[in-house]
C-alpha cells in the first residue's frame, strides 16, 4: 500500500466507531486492534483488502452485519425518485450510449467511506458538461457490440440505479451483473439489485467476497467461472480497479472517478478525474505504482 492509504483507512474506520457509539472501552479496544492489524499488514495488501477485514472487526464487535443500511437505502430511494428525469436526459441526447455512460460514471462519487461529503447531482451536472481525463468511451461501445461474454462489476449503491439505466440503454440482456457477497461499505449487494431494479433486466451474481473490491482469489468458484469466461469486463469504481489493475491478461474497462492521489499517479491523471480506460493503456510503470499501493 501506498502509505497515504493509512491515513484514509484510519479515518474511515474512526468515522464508524462514532457512528455506532458503542462503549468508550470498546472505542479504544476496537481502534487498538485496528492498527495492530495495519502495522501488521503484509504490503501486497491492497486498502480495500484491509478494508474488508476492519468492517469484519466492528460488525463482530458491535452484531450490526450491514454497517451502512440507512446509507444504502438513501442513495438508492434519491437515484430511483431522480429515474425518470435523468432517462429523459438519456432519451435527447445525440448518443444516447455516452450519456448514460456519463451518468453511470457519475454515480461513482457515491462513497461514505472515505469521501461521505459529495453531491450527486452536482456531480452529474459536471459529468455531462466536462471532458474525461482518459475517454475510451467509442472503444467500449464497439467492444459491447461485437463482446460474446460481457461481465459488469458493479460498486455502490445508488451509484447502481445509474449502472441500470446504462445497462437499459446498451440493451444486451445477457450481460451478466456483479455485486458484493457481503455488506461491506456502502457497497451494493444482491438486496440493493433487487431493490432497484436489475435484476429484472440481467442475471445478476455475487462474487462471494465480503471485501469493497473485486480480488479474483476472494471470490467464489461461480464468479470466477464467469469472470474467467468473460471477452469483455466493465469494471466500475476504484475498489474494483485497485483488485483488477493488474489483470492485464483479460480485457478490462475501467469506469470511475478517482478519488485519491495515489491511484491518479498510478493512472497518469489528477485527483477528482473521471475516466474510461481499457486496461491496455496501463504500462509496466503505471501496474508498478498500483502494486506499492
Amino acid at each position: 500500500m501506498d502509505y497515504r492509504c493509512y491515513n484514509c483507512l484510519v479515518r474511515s474506520f474512526a468515522r464508524l466507531l462514532e457512528k455506532f457509539q458503542p462503549k468508550a472501552q470498546n472505542n479504544e479496544i476496537l481502534m487498538k486492534e485496528f492498527l495492530s492489524y495495519l502495522s501488521k499488514t503484509d504490503e501486497s495488501h491492497t486498502a480495500p483488502y484491509i478494508t474488508g477485514y476492519m468492517q469484519e472487526i466492528i460488525k463482530k464487535m458491535i452484531g450490526v452485519d450491514d454497517l451502512y443500511f440507512e446509507e444504502k437505502e438513501f442513495a438508492n430511494n434519491m437515484l430511483l425518485a431522480k429515474y425518470q428525469e435523468l432517462k429523459k436526459v438519456v432519451s435527447v441526447a445525440d448518443c444516447s450510449f455516452t450519456r448514460a455512460l456519463r451518468l453511470a460514471i457519475a454515480g461513482n462519487i457515491i462513497d461514505y467511506a472515505a469521501n461521505p461529503d459529495f453531491d450527486i447531482m452536482e456531480t452529474i451536472e459536471y459529468v455531462l458538461e466536462n471532458d474525461f481525463a482518459v475517454d475510451d468511451s467509442q472503444e467500449l461501445m464497439q467492444e459491447i457490440i461485437n463482446a460474446k461474454n460481457v461481465l459488469y462489476l458493479g460498486d455502490n449503491a445508488g451509484e447502481i440505479v445509474l449502472d441500470k439505466l446504462f445497462l437499459e440503454t446498451i440493451g444486451r440482456r445477457d450481460i451478466v451483473f456483479a455485486v458484493r457477497g457481503k455488506p461491506v461499505i456502502n457497497d451494493a449487494t444482491i438486496e440493493d439489485a433487487k431493490k432497484v431494479g436489475i435484476t429484472n433486466l440481467v442475471h445478476v451474481i455475487d462474487n462471494g467476497s465480503k471485501l469493497p473490491s473485486t480480488v479474483v482469489d476472494e471470490c467464489s468458484p461461480e464468479f470466477v467461472k464467469y469472470f474467467n469466461n468473460a471477452d469483455l469486463i466493465i469494471s466500475k469504481g476504484q475498489g474494483n480497479l485497485e483488485g483488477l489493475i493488474n489483470t492485464l491478461d483479460k480485457n478490462i474497462y475501467f469506469l470511475c472517478m478517482v478519488k485519491c492521489n495515489a491511484i491518479g499517479e498510478a493512472l497518469g491523471v489528477t485527483k477528482g478525474s473521471f475516466v474510461v480506460m481499457n486496461n491496455k493503456r496501463l504500462n509496466k510503470k503505471h501496474s508498478k505504482a498500483v502494486l506499492e499501493l
